[in-house]
């Protein structure tokens, strides 16, 4: 067997550490599973233990019952340790980027992988991704903090990146800026002035300052009517699936990869 391609990861991870990409995935990608044929999902690096990955496998099935998920690991005795776990339709195996799976997957989430590399590193993997997913496929790729309260994700096609999607916990940070940390790779050392993240997340602050009287009402209206406040000058998604009322209420800001493309 070829050697997997890429490197180990701390693979620290946690119960509930990535329910915020798989909401998003099951309310935003959802039709696009069940419309599928043998849909197949992989979760690229799922680290030490096997919870996230059956955890998304629970949360895929409760909209598309069909659907079949692979945990991949480069690591051996991690893939090992998780096989005890696998169940009809949730399978584990050692791999890496190369995706040793028999068929083109409708989704592939990769979170907390690439945080390792450097930039380069991570487009060229993005590059790899891209021409392994299905044609009518995507790509979620991010970060998020240790128990899961912060998170930022890039959602991508073969064509290329197509949103970045920040998701919060309410009582998780001071300013909306604070996500920063949390950024894809390809964006993380782009966070500086005249660069177009770094202008969106100021943005994102100033509208959430301009709206803190809201926070009488709950932090959740404060971030609803911020995102409404944002709407007026970037293009934010404001219509269902990935965007309006039903996603800003979760803590979700969804807007296209195209308004803060690195320069």
């Amino acid at each position: 067997m070829p050697k997997p391609i890429g490197e180990i990861t701390r693979g620290t991870t946690g119960h509930n550490r990535l329910r915020r990409a798989d909401r998003w995935i099951a309310g935003v990608h959802g039709r696009l599973l069940r419309g599928a044929n043998r849909p197949l999902v992989v979760d690229l690096g799922y680290g030490a233990s096997h919870t996230t990955t059956l955890e998304m496998f629970l949360r895929l099935r409760g909209v598309c019952p069909s659907v079949e998920v692979v945990g991949i690991e480069i690591d051996p005795a991690r893939v090992a340790a998780a096989k005890p776990y696998e169940r009809p339709g949730l399978s584990f195996a050692l791999g890496g980027f190369e995706l040793p799976v028999d068929r083109p997957p409708l989704v592939i989430r990769a979170f907390n992988v690439l945080r390792q590399y450097g930039e380069a590193e991570a487009w060229g993997y993005w590059a790899m991704l891209r021409e392994r997913v299905a044609p009518d496929g995507v790509i979620v790729e991010g970060t998020c903090s240790e128990v899961g309260h912060r998170a930022v994700w890039a959602a991508l096609d073969r064509s290329g990146p197509r949103t970045l999607t920040l998701s919060a916990r309410f009582d998780g940070f001071t300013r909306p800026s604070d996500l920063a940390e949390r950024l894809p790779k390809t964006l993380i050392h782009r966070n500086v002035p005249g660069e177009p993240i770094h202008a969106f997340l100021r943005d994102f602050d100033h509208a959430w300052a301009v709206n803190a009287p809201l926070g009488s009402y709950g932090s959740r209206q404060r971030w609803i009517a911020s995102a409404e406040t944002l709407a007026g000058t970037w293009p934010v998604a404001e219509h269902p699936p990935s965007g309006g009322r039903s996603r800003w209420r979760l803590g979700e800001i969804t807007l296209p990869w195209s308004a803060i493309t690195p320069r």
